[in-house]
């Protein structure tokens, strides 16, 4: 049987070789995941398409480059989010900005959260609200702003490491650490507003200098645990 490492090596010898069937074969193994995670951070389909387009054409092109130091996968994914991202920059460019500071919650000086925070351990918990918990945090995701959006999703939902989300968005990694820190605050105060606080609250803790990863964007737990 053969296995996805396998497919992938006669899929980039087919491309090296330039055979007439390897751009299409290309699509039929990439093109699903790379059309969902170009929309989930372009959040417009035609932007979304583009970028799959533009990305394909980039990997048929710059085959050679590849390396193998990572895998078939991961490399293409690379070239998708990079030109997702590029069409979220364009399309800013042409309109205005969109700054978290006015939705994250509040600190003191000493990093403290000046509003109560909950433990909603309880209500994550509860199979009923697991659904609604999730179309939540899938909205939130959508509400982040292009910058923040892209860094969650490709920290958190792909798994990608820090370095390599600089590389591919063109930033250094402290600013990718700190959108996903600052990305994460912003998707449980967005929450927050949805969950009934079952347990004692709790004021002046002291904010994190971490928060948990998003494991996924339908599994709400640990943007729960952030606090």
């Amino acid at each position: 049987m053969r296995t996805q490492t396998d497919r992938d090596h006669s899929l980039v010898a087919a491309l090296r070789r330039g055979d007439p069937t390897a751009a299409e074969d290309l699509v039929a193994a990439y093109g699903d995941r790379a059309s969902r995670l170009a929309y989930r951070i372009t959040r417009n389909a035609q932007d979304a398409e583009e970028a799959v387009q533009d990305a394909f054409l980039s990997v048929t092109r710059k085959i050679e480059t590849f390396r193998g130091d990572a895998t078939f996968g991961s490399w293409v994914y690379r070239i998708v989010a990079n030109a997702a991202y590029q069409c979220c920059r364009r399309r800013r460019a042409r309109g205005a900005d969109v700054s978290l500071d006015n939705l994250l919650p509040v600190f003191d000086a000493h990093g403290r959260h000046v509003a109560p925070v909950a433990d909603w351990s309880l209500s994550v918990d509860d199979p009923a609200r697991q659904i609604e918990l999730r179309i939540m945090l899938r909205a939130a995701i959508d509400e982040l702003p292009d910058d923040y959006r892209a860094v969650v999703l490709l920290r958190d939902v792909e798994g990608l490491a820090p370095a390599d989300i600089a590389a591919i968005l063109d930033l250094t990694v402290d600013n990718v650490t700190t959108r996903v820190h600052r990305a994460r605050l912003f998707l449980r105060k967005r929450l927050e507003a949805h969950l009934s606080p079952q347990s004692s609250r709790v004021s002046g803790r002291a904010a994190p200098r971490r928060t948990a990863k998003i494991a996924n964007p339908t599994s709400p737990r640990t943007v729960m645990s952030m606090k």
